[in-house]
């Protein structure tokens, strides 16, 4: 991943560029688009998670000989932000299958484009060393930016957000007021329009992934 912040990573992957182009694509089947969210996600959480602590534990043999295995020790919990979130889940889950998996509820408004939460279930005291965040659309920012505020007053030590799409404006604003966060991003667009959508984006991911538009 190349970096145009000090904050965020771009992917450049052959692999995880050609599934987003393919996924833009208007006419593909809400399973298509659950199938190359779920893949891109995958691929993308190897950068994710390549910081995560190792440690050795016990004595074990393989076929030919002993060896030491090796643990992750560092406490991950990964969190979807509803409705889209969920279809990054799943990939993530599989690979980091110790990983707590906490839920939150945000949506934008359609007129002031402000984000409003409605579902919030995090426990009181925070248990984990680190947060992945996992949405696959950032437009202005602001929904991105409530969930880290939350997360934030959570008290956890260190955020990472992953995002399939995301406009210039929105993620490079965020990287500057939240220096402490690492964005980890499969597209930048550059376009931005007054309705909050980008261009040429992914779409409502939402509404795609559920028939819904």
């Amino acid at each position: 991943m190349t970096t145009t912040s000090s904050n965020i990573f771009i992917s450049t992957h052959p692999i995880t560029q050609q599934k987003i182009s393919s996924l833009r694509n208007a006419k593909n089947s809400a399973r298509t688009v659950r199938e190359l969210i779920s893949s891109i996600t995958s691929l993308m959480l190897y950068d994710v998670t390549k910081d995560l602590q190792l440690q050795a534990t016990t004595e074990a043999t393989s076929p030919v000989g002993s060896y030491t295995e090796q643990e992750i020790t560092t406490k991950v919990a990964l969190i979807p932000i509803l409705r889209s979130g969920l279809a990054m889940l799943g990939a993530a889950s599989d690979l980091l299958h110790d990983a707590e998996v906490r839920h939150l509820g945000l949506f934008r408004e359609e007129t002031t484009l402000q984000p409003v939460e409605y579902y919030n279930k995090l426990p009181r005291v925070c248990s984990v060393d680190e947060c992945v965040v996992l949405d696959p659309m950032i437009a202005t920012g602001g929904t991105a930016g409530a969930a880290i505020e939350i997360l934030l007053s959570w008290g956890v030590p260190k955020i990472k957000f992953l995002a399939i799409c995301a406009s210039r404006e929105g993620v490079e604003a965020l990287a500057e007021k939240y220096p402490q966060v690492s964005f980890y991003i499969g597209v930048v667009d550059d376009v931005l329009d007054k309705r909050g959508f980008v261009s040429p984006g992914i779409g409502d991911c939402g509404d795609r992934l559920n028939s819904t538009a």
